[in-house]
C-alpha cells in the first residue's frame, strides 16, 4: 500500500513531525514501511533561475554563453537549447544536482572552451516528462531560487506499507492518518462531505434492486447529471500518479482518488447506459461470459455476484466494471456505485478468476459498511466540483440490516495485568479517541468502548489492550523488576554426550561398550581399584580404574577374527579408591571418561597408494579435530609431570591451559598381556573436566584482504627438545604479525650429530590492515631465528657442514 505524505498530512496537523519520525513511528505500531520514495531529495540543487545575459558562445555557433542568477548569486552557464532567451525564467541545475535522466552528479565543465557551473534543464532531463525541444520556460512570476521540487509540488515522500490481513482499515490515507492520530494525541481532519443538491429526486432518475443480501449487505447510490467528463486538475494526477496510478478523465480519477483516500472501493456508471436506469444485485445463475473493463472476455462462474441493469451484468461485483458500462468522454449522467459485499464471496470469484484489482483487495479483507454515505456523498461533491453537473436530491441506500458498532467492556486493572505496568486512565482515553474508538461510559476503573466496524480486527478487550500497548510504544514499556534466582549453569550430559558421538562417528570411529567390572590383576595397571562386595565371578571383582583395559579386550576379540585395523571410541565412568578403607563416597571417584584407540593400518595397498599403518599424529589430529568442533580453539600437548607405566611417548592434552587427559602410545609390556602384537596409539579424557570449559562462540571472519608471506626454515636442535616447545618460544617471542607456526618435517641423520634432529618449521606472516613489506618480514624473520639459536642453541639446517 503506497502512501503520500503529503496526502496524509492534509488529514493530520503534524507540522513540526519529520518524515523520517512519521516513518519510524508506524513502522513502530506494525505498520511496517517496506521502501521509502523521497522525491524531496531528488531534486536537490535544481532551483528557479533568472538569465540576466545571453551572449553566442565564441567557440561554436549551436551554443550560448548565459549568466544565471538564483537570486542570490550568478553562475556562468553554457546552454545549446534554441529557446533559452534572456530576461526568462528557467530551471537552473546548479554544479552538484543530481540530474535523474542521467542518473549522475552535475559537475563544474569546460565546453568548447567556455566554463560552465551548471546547466539548464528540459522536462526530460528531469524525467517530468518526454519533451525535450528546449529547456523548461517558466512563467514571469516564478519565484527566483525557489527550490524546483516545490514550485512543482514535487516535494512529497511517497512510503510502501505492508498492510497485514487484519487491518483493513489501514488500506487508505485516513486508516493511516488515524494511527498517527492515536501516537501523536491528535484528531482527524476529514474532508467535508456536505453536498448541494438539485431539486431532482434520485428515485425518479435511477433504482435499485438487491436480490441477494447475503453477498451484498448495503448498497449505496447516488446520480450526478450533466457532468462534462475531461481531463483531471494537475493536483488530482499527482496525488495519482505518487501511489502509482494513471489518470484516465476526471470522473475515474475521483473514484480511485477516494479508494485511496477513504479506503472504501466505489465505481462510476454511465447512467444513460444501463438499461431503465436500473440497477440489480444478484447472483449469476451460470457459467456467465462477460467482458471487464480491461477488454477481456471472461467466464464468470456461477453463484459469482453480477451488478446489472435491467438486461444484462454491466459489472462484476466488488471486482471490476464492465465494458458495455464505462465512463467515456459521452458521459453526461453518472450513477455513483458505493457498497459492501461479503468479504468471502468476494475473495472466492476473485481466486477462480485469477483477478486481483484494488477494490477486490480492499473487499476481501473486510470494508466498512458503515462509511458508504460518507463516502458516496464526498463523491458527488467532488465530480461537481471537477466535472460540474447536478447532484440529485437524496441517496439511494439498500441496507436490510444495519451492521452494529461493538461494544466492548475495558477493565483499567486487566491492563497492568497483561502488560505488566500501570498506563494512565487519561492516555487511555487519547488512544482510544486517536483510533476512532468512542468512549460511551467511563468510570474509575472501566470504559464502555464502541469499535466502529471499520476496525473488524477489534473483537474483544484483549484486542483493546493490544491496541493500548501498540499505540502505546513497545520501545516505551518500562523495564519491569522481577525477583532473580540465581542458577548454576550445567551442561545437558546426554547432549553433550550425543554431540561427542556425533562428532567421532563422522571422523570414522566406531563406539564400543564394555563392562565397567574387571579383574583385580588387570584393573591395578591403572589405578587403586575398587572392589565390589559380592563379585559375580572372580573375573569381575572390581570397578575399572580406566577404559584402557576394555578397549585393549575389544581390540583382542577383533583380532581374533581377522580386523586388524580399528578405529574406537569410548564414553564411560572410571572409579579409582582414595583411602584403604571405603566407607563413605568421598573415599573414592567416580568420573566420566572418553577413550579413543587406533591400531592397525590406515591405508591399506590400492593402486593408487601404499599401505599406510596408524600412527601417533592419527591420533592427535583426531583429539583435535574433536576439541576444534566442540568450540575449543585453545589446544596444545605438554610432557607430563607424572609418566604413566603403562604408556609411552605420553604427552598431555591441554584444553583453555587445564589438563583435561593425556594420550600416546600403549606400552609393549601391557600389550603382552593382552596377546596384542600390533602398536596400539590411545587418549583418555576427562570429560568432568572438559564439560565445566568455556567453549569458543564460533563468529564470522572475513576473507584476509591482505597477501600472506610463507617463510620455511629448519633447525637442528637437541633430541630432548620437542617441537611442542618450539612452537610456544616463538610464539610467545615473536611480533603479532607472526600468525600461524606449523612443523612439515621431522628428520634424523649421522651428519647432524648423534643426539640431534632436524625440525623444519613454516611461519606465516600477515598484517590485517596492509600488505607488509619484504623488509619487515625479514626484518621478524632473522630476529625468530636469533632468539631460537640463543634458547636452544639451535643451528639452522643449511649452516650444518
Amino acid at each position: 500500500m503506497k502512501i503520500s505524505l503529503n496526502w496524509l498530512r492534509n488529514f493530520i496537523n503534524i507540522p513540526e513531525v519529520s518524515n523520517e519520525e512519521i516513518i519510524e513511528k508506524l513502522t513502530s505500531v506494525g505498520l511496517e514501511v517496506e521502501a521509502v520514495e523521497d522525491y524531496s531529495k531528488m531534486y536537490n540543487n535544481i532551483v528557479v533561475g533568472f538569465v540576466k545575459e545571453k551572449q553566442k558562445h565564441p567557440n561554436a555557433d549551436k551554443l550560448s554563453v548565459t549568466v544565471v542568477s538564483d537570486g542570490k548569486e550568478e553562475f556562468k552557464v553554457v546552454c545549446g537549447a534554441p529557446n533559452c532567451q534572456q530576461g526568462k525564467k528557467v530551471v537552473f541545475a546548479k554544479v552538484g544536482a543530481f540530474i535523474p535522466a542521467f542518473g549522475e552528479t552535475l559537475k563544474k565543465a569546460k565546453i568548447r572552451g567556455e566554463e560552465s557551473f551548471g546547466m539548464l534543464c528540459s522536462e526530460k532531463e528531469l524525467m517530468l516528462s518526454d519533451s525535450h525541444d528546449g529547456i523548461m520556460i517558466l512563467n514571469d512570476d516564478a519565484p527566483v531560487g525557489t527550490e524546483i521540487s516545490k514550485y512543482f509540488g514535487l516535494d512529497d515522500c511517497v512510503i510502501e506499507i505492508g498492510i497485514t490481513p487484519n487491518r483493513p482499515d489501514a488500506l487508505s490515507h485516513i486508516g493511516v492518518a488515524r494511527d498517527l492520530a492515536a501516537i501523536y494525541g491528535k484528531s482527524i481532519n476529514l474532508p467535508d462531505d456536505k453536498v448541494i443538491e438539485a431539486d431532482i429526486d434520485v428515485n425518479t432518475v435511477a433504482k435499485v434492486v438487491v436480490k441477494n443480501s447475503i453477498d451484498c449487505p448495503r448498497y449505496a447510490a447516488r446520480v450526478v447529471k450533466n457532468v462534462k467528463v475531461k481531463e483531471s486538475p494537475e493536483w488530482l494526477k499527482k496525488r495519482l500518479k505518487a501511489v502509482g496510478l494513471r489518470p484516465i478523465n476526471n470522473i475515474v480519477d475521483i473514484t480511485n482518488y477516494l479508494l485511496y483516500e477513504t479506503g472504501q472501493p466505489l465505481h462510476a456508471f454511465d447512467l444513460n447506459m444501463l438499461k431503465d436506469n436500473t440497477i440489480i444485485v444478484k447472483s449469476a445463475e451460470t457459467d456467465t461470459k462477460f467482458v471487464t473493463l480491461d477488454s477481456k472476455e471472461r467466464v464468470v462462474p456461477k453463484d459469482s455476484l453480477f451488478i446489472c441493469d435491467a438486461e444484462k451484468p454491466v459489472a462484476l461485483a466488488g471486482i471490476m466494471g464492465g465494458e458495455n458500462s464505462e465512463i467515456s468522454e459521452k458521459t453526461t449522467n453518472v450513477l455513483i456505485e458505493c457498497a459492501y459485499f461479503n468479504p468471502t464471496r468476494i475473495r472466492k470469484t476473485a481466486k477462480k478468476l485469477q483477478i486481483s484489482t484494488d477494490s477486490s483487495y480492499r473487499f476481501e479483507r473486510g470494508c466498512d459498511p458503515n462509511n458508504v454515505i460518507y463516502v458516496v456523498n464526498r463523491t458527488a461533491k467532488l465530480i461537481q466540483e471537477l466535472a460540474g453537473g447536478e447532484i440529485c436530491k437524496g441517496i439511494i441506500d439498500v441496507y436490510p440490516e444495519k451492521i452494529p458498532n461493538k461494544v466492548i467492556d475495558f477493565r483499567l486493572g486487566r491492563v497492568k495485568q497483561i502488560l505488566g505496568f500501570i498506563v494512565e486512565k487519561g492516555k487511555i482515553e487519547s488512544i482510544f479517541k486517536g483510533l476512532g474508538f468512542k468512549i460511551l461510559n467511563s468510570d474509575v476503573n472501566s470504559l464502555k468502548v464502541e469499535v466502529p466496524t471499520f476496525r473488524p480486527d477489534i473483537e474483544r478487550e484483549i484486542d483493546l489492550i493490544e491496541e493500548v500497548a501498540r499505540i502505546y510504544g513497545y520501545d516505551n514499556i518500562p523495564v519491569v523488576e522481577k525477583i532473580s534466582i540465581p542458577m548454576k549453569s550445567t551442561v545437558d550430559e546426554s547432549e553433550y554426550n550425543d554431540k561427542l558421538r556425533g562428532i567421532l562417528t563422522s571422523l570414522g570411529c566406531y563406539e564400543i561398550i564394555s563392562n565397567s567390572l574387571q579383574k583385580k590383576e588387570l584393573a591395578v595397571i591403572t589405578g587403586n581399584p575398587v572392589k565390589v562386595l559380592n563379585p559375580i565371578s572372580s573375573d569381575l571383582e572390581v570397578l575399572r580404574t580406566s577404559l584402557l583395559q576394555g578397549c585393549l579386550n575389544t581390540i583382542v576379540n577383533n583380532l581374533n577374527v581377522g580386523e586388524k585395523s580399528l578405529k574406537l571410541f569410548e564414553i564411560g565412568h572410571v572409579f579409582k579408591q582414595i583411602n584403604e578403607n571405603i566407607n563413605a563416597f568421598s573415599d573414592f571417584t567416580e568420573k566420566e571418561h572418553l577413550m579413543v584407540a587406533l591400531t592397525g593400518t590406515s591405508i591399506n595397498d590400492v593402486w593408487y597408494d601404499k599401505n599406510r599403518q596408524y600412527d601417533y599424529f592419527d591420533l592427535k589430529g583426531i583429539v583435535e579435530e574433536l576439541f576444534s568442533k566442540l568450540g575449543f580453539n585453545d589446544i596444545s600437548f605438554a610432557k607430563p609431570e607424572h609418566h604413566y607405566q603403562y604408556m609411552k611417548n605420553q604427552f598431555e592434552i591441554v584444553v583453555n591451559n587445564k589438563i583435561v587427559g593425556y594420550l600416546g602410545i600403549v606400552s609393549a609390556n601391557i600389550l603382552k598381556k593382552f596377546d596384542i602384537n600390533q602398536a596400539v596409539y590411545y587418549a583418555e579424557i576427562e570429560l568432568d573436566i572438559l564439560k565445566s570449559l568455556k567453549v569458543n562462540i564460533r563468529k564470522f571472519k572475513e576473507l584476509q584482504k591482505y597477501p600472506k608471506v610463507i617463510k620455511d626454515l629448519a633447525f637442528i636442535v637437541d633430541k630432548n627438545i620437542t617441537y611442542a616447545e618450539l612452537e610456544e618460544f616463538i610464539y610467545k617471542n615473536s611480533k603479532n604479525i607472526l600468525k600461524f607456526v606449523k612443523p612439515f618435517d621431522i628428520f634424523e641423520s649421522d651428519e647432524f650429530g648423534k643426539n640431534n634432529r632436524s625440525i623444519a618449521i613454516r611461519l606465516e606472516f600477515y598484517d590485517e590492515n596492509m600488505t607488509l613489506t619484504e623488509e619487515v618480514v625479514e626484518k621478524e624473520f632473522v630476529s625468530i631465528i636469533e632468539k631460537v639459536r640463543n634458547k636452544f642453541n639451535a643451528q639452522l639446517r643449511g649452516e650444518v657442514k
